[in-house]
């Protein structure tokens, strides 16, 4: 049996709303909201109360954008879903949905097999998976229908890396038409590989090993233009489009475009993107390697062009693309050949806070912070209103928050299975103090009260567009 647990005095942010309210959870949902000192709030009894006076009172994160022991570059992934789903919860993440991966010339269910495996048993937090399909075929194609039918609704393919994830425009076509037929959707990397590819061969040729030449070949323009292609693709197939980790303003430029002609193509952006630079790329001492990423950082005044995109709602959700690899013996991999450098970064931990500091900073409101790490994503995905929201119903993924406590970032202190923070040094003002998962303490006053096999999958409907 669940415990009844009441939180009361705390300040409810929702997408939608900002209420001084007490919740009342009943075995592990919202089971009432009502005013904090009214008659209703105090008749409430229950075994745990906890005193959110002062803090907020916030949705579990949805985090729809993440790679758990992801192989990659004869490595894989340093977080396991142990390892990533305790820091995400530290970080008041209460839902991830993670990247099952098809092999060239195996099946779908191959790979969501594999990574239910991985994952069942081990995780602090719930879950869900996408599908990446590298493999466009007949028999992928009627596989995607089963998918969508038992909860796995999303399918991710990638306009680079060509003889790994690569799909030409036949096979995304063909991927799209399905999808518009069984109400999948398709998530784009949109990042022109083929034309990447003589780009990284002519920098090496020349010498330019260093990691920031990462950042010199993969072109906005050749995002840019991966992201236009996505959209007229998807404009023929009759399908909706979901374009990954979105890093250039040329790319939000044709996302901005094709939603004014009231097509359903939707965009995110991750923290990398708004608070790091090439500046980080083009540290000395091969340190620039801990940022390579792709898409990749790009300069400075991409930043503000994101933020307004994410206040416009041209951009909708903001994920991390968690998929960390430790510098030494990992991002090491890639000294004197930037091309050899495994692409990812850790921050699963660090994005609610990041994007409570854009709402210090004045970029975005405190409800417009929820839209974007709890609300949006969780509709996107289908899972709302179960997950992101606090409402009767809902499950109780809840987090208290207290938007004064002020916090430095550090791999020191930080609970991902990496050797360094990409926000080293960083202050920022806002940490989550409790954090409750289907009524359940995963982190207690800053304690880490959760224990591995508690989150369970989560399968989810189509996608709840967000016009």
């Amino acid at each position: 049996m669940s415990t009844r647990t009441v939180i009361r005095g705390g300040l409810v942010i929702t997408a939608s709303d900002e209420l001084h309210a007490d919740v009342l959870i009943e075995d592990g949902r919202i089971a009432a909201l009502a005013t904090s000192g009214s008659a209703a709030a105090e008749a409430w009894t229950a075994e745990r109360v906890i005193d959110a006076t002062g803090k907020y009172v916030i949705p579990g994160g949805v985090d729809a954008h993440t790679h758990m022991e992801m192989p990659f570059g004869g490595t894989k992934a340093a977080d396991t879903f142990e390892t990533g789903t305790r820091a995400a919860a530290w970080g008041g993440t209460t839902t991830i949905v993670d990247f099952a991966i098809q092999s060239v010339g195996g099946a779908l269910r191959e790979g969501l097999d594999a990574w239910h495996a991985k994952a069942e048993g081990n995780c602090a937090i719930d879950y869900g998976f996408h599908m990446i399909v590298s493999d466009v075929n007949e028999d992928t194609l009627k596989e995607m229908d089963l998918l969508v039918e038992e909860g796995v609704t999303s399918f991710k393919q990638f306009m680079a890396y060509p003889g790994v994830f690569y799909s030409d425009d036949g096979q995304i076509l063909r991927a799209m038409q399905r999808a518009a037929d069984n109400g999948g959707l398709i998530m784009m990397h949109a990042e022109n590989g083929i034309a990447i590819d003589v780009l990284v061969e002519q920098a090496l040729a020349r010498g330019e090993t260093d990691p920031r030449y990462h950042g010199e070949v993969r072109k906005s323009l050749l995002e840019a233009e991966a992201t236009h292609r996505a959209i007229k693709l998807a404009q023929v197939a009759g399908a909706p489009l979901y374009v990954v980790h979105v890093s250039a303003m040329e790319a939000v430029a044709e996302l901005a475009k094709a939603r004014d002609e009231g097509l359903p193509v939707f965009g995110e952006t991750c923290p990398q993107y708004l608070f790091l630079s090439t500046d980080n790329l083009a540290e000395p001492d091969f340190e620039g390697a801990k940022y390579v990423c792709s898409t990749p950082l790009r300069p400075k005044e991409h930043q503000a062009k994101l933020w307004q995109g994410l206040r416009t709602n041209d951009l909708q959700v903001v994920s991390t693309d968690h998929c960390p690899f430790c510098f030494v013996g990992q991002k090491e991999m890639g000294r004197g050949d930037f091309s050899k450098i495994p692409n990812g970064m850790p921050g699963v931990e660090n994005r609610m806070d990041l994007l409570h500091q854009g709402v210090v900073d004045g970029h975005i409101s405190r409800r417009r912070w929820i839209e974007i790490a709890c609300a949006s994503p969780a509709r996107m995905f289908g899972l709302y209103p179960k997950k992101g929201t606090i409402a009767p119903g809902a499950d109780a993924d809840v987090v208290i928050y207290d938007p004064h406590a002020e916090q430095v970032v550090s791999a020191e202190t930080h609970h991902m299975n990496v050797d360094y923070s990409a926000y080293e040094g960083k202050r920022l003002t806002g940490r989550v103090e409790t954090v409750l998962s289907r009524g359940e303490l995963v982190i207690t006053e800053r304690e880490y009260t959760g224990h591995a096999g508690h989150g369970v999958y989560t399968p989810r409907s189509t996608s709840q567009y967000l016009n």
